[in-house]
């Protein structure tokens, strides 16, 4: 198989596991934007900034220009972290049960 094979048949392997796992996905990006509006809303930020910030630290990112302040808002930040981490995860096990796949054929 050429390289130019092998690169296809990982595209073409990393689109189907994205087509199955996009649910999972999907449910939880939304979870991540769903928790860091509430977490906005009440740090007084906003829902753009929350979300901003949910996402920034779903990436493990964590700029650490907004801090949660309370108990509450500090517990929804390590639930947005652990489903970034689950995520990562995911996406990283796609990747290489697309790559096995590649190689396979």
């Amino acid at each position: 198989m050429t390289p130019g094979e092998r690169r296809g048949a990982f595209a073409h392997a990393l689109r189907e596991g994205l087509a199955i796992c996009w649910p999972i996905f999907s449910a939880i990006l939304l979870l991540q934007a769903g928790l860091g509006a509430v977490i906005g809303l009440l740090e007084g930020w906003g829902i753009g900034t929350g979300i901003y910030f949910a996402f920034i630290t779903g990436l493990t990112v964590g700029f650490g220009e907004f801090v949660p302040t309370t108990a509450l808002t500090r517990t929804l930040t390590v639930l947005i972290g652990l489903s970034g981490i689950v995520l990562t995860g995911m996406i990283a096990a796609l990747g290489v049960k697309a790559f096995y796949r590649s190689e396979r054929n």
